[in-house]
């Protein structure tokens, strides 16, 4: 399943070629027939991230909302940047989102991805350039595809969501407050806070709130491994036992590994690599991480078999020798 950085980035090509232009809107699979039809024709005016979750507003005061889920994934095709944008200017919060760039400006901003070209582009857990030789603009359809937003230069594909839907703004405010704080849309502070209060108040294991986005936004099977090892922390303490000062160390780890993920467009969660680390690690998955995916094999830090069991219906990676309960 995508990740926030994933969600960032692919929030940031919208906002690039997509903002400030009229929007064609269609279902050419037909099971988004009515919602297209809501949209279509209309301004986006707005793109915005907020952990797993996309959220594309139109000048008639409708927004669509879109998470990929397990398989779902974007593909753009035309006028498409490749390579790394920089975090999000303006915020969200439950009253809604808070823009504060003017979105033409994008191109000096220091946000900016770089100079488009014309490829196509697979944007969901990772991200892979497809045959760029797809003949005349815009290409066709392929596959069973919900829902189709095209410009005079871009075109983004939608398959397989878990939800694609249109709603007011009412509706937005209402899903906005069922989440919880992403380091790159909230105000630092104050999603902190938030994110303290929250774990700090219940028993339930740190390894399960850190996966519950109604806790804090965007992390995911990868993110969480990783941010436990990191912070030499067992999966199982509960959340009012682990100290403040190290749920806090939690979040602005996150808000760096969040950073650094959209910068390079993948999760490289190990730090101080040199440039060829770094190449290997963009390049292979298993360069990349302290302890996911890495069951049975030697704990990088101690040695000891990194150990593999299931929560909550997902698989957590975890060193059972340098993680332990404060």
């Amino acid at each position: 399943m995508p990740e926030g950085h994933s969600v960032h980035r692919i929030a940031r090509q919208f906002a690039l070629h997509f903002v400030g232009h009229p929007v064609a809107v269609s279902s050419p699979q037909g099971r988004f027939a009515g919602g297209a039809e809501r949209i279509d024709g209309r301004e986006m005016i707005v793109s915005r991230a907020v952990g797993k979750q996309l959220f594309l507003e139109f000048d008639n005061e409708l927004w669509l909302r879109v998470h990929l889920g397990m398989y779902g994934a974007w593909d753009f095709a035309g006028a498409v940047e490749l390579g790394a944008a920089r975090s999000e200017p303006g915020f969200a919060t439950a009253d809604g989102p808070r823009r504060y760039l003017d979105q033409t400006a994008a191109e000096d901003s220091n946000w900016s991805i770089g100079a488009p070209r014309r490829t196509r582009l697979r944007m969901a857990e990772s991200e892979k350039e497809l045959d760029a030789d797809f003949g005349a603009f815009p290409p066709e359809p392929v596959g069973a595809v919900r829902v189709r937003l095209l410009t005079d230069a871009t075109v983004a594909d939608l398959r397989g969501p878990t939800a694609c839907e249109v709603l007011t703004p009412e509706e937005v405010r209402a899903q906005l407050a069922r989440l919880g704080p992403d380091p790159l849309v909230d105000d630092p502070a104050e999603g902190e806070e938030r994110f303290v209060a929250a774990v700090r108040k219940t028993a339930t294991p740190i390894g399960l709130l850190l996966m519950d986005q109604s806790v804090i936004s965007g992390i995911g099977n990868v993110y969480r491994a990783e941010l436990l090892f990191r912070a030499r922390l067992d999966p199982h303490t509960p959340g009012r036992s682990v100290p403040e000062e190290v749920v806090r160390g939690l979040w602005r780890d996150w808000t760096h590994l969040l950073t650094v993920g959209v910068e390079l467009g993948v999760m490289l969660t190990m730090d101080d690599v040199t440039p060829e680390q770094q190449a290997a690690a963009i390049a292979h998955r298993d360069d990349r991480h302290w302890v996911y995916h890495r069951a049975g094999l030697p704990c990088r830090v101690c040695g000891s078999p990194v150990v593999m069991e299931p929560a909550a219906g997902r698989k957590l990676y975890w060193c059972p020798t340098d993680q332990v309960r404060p």
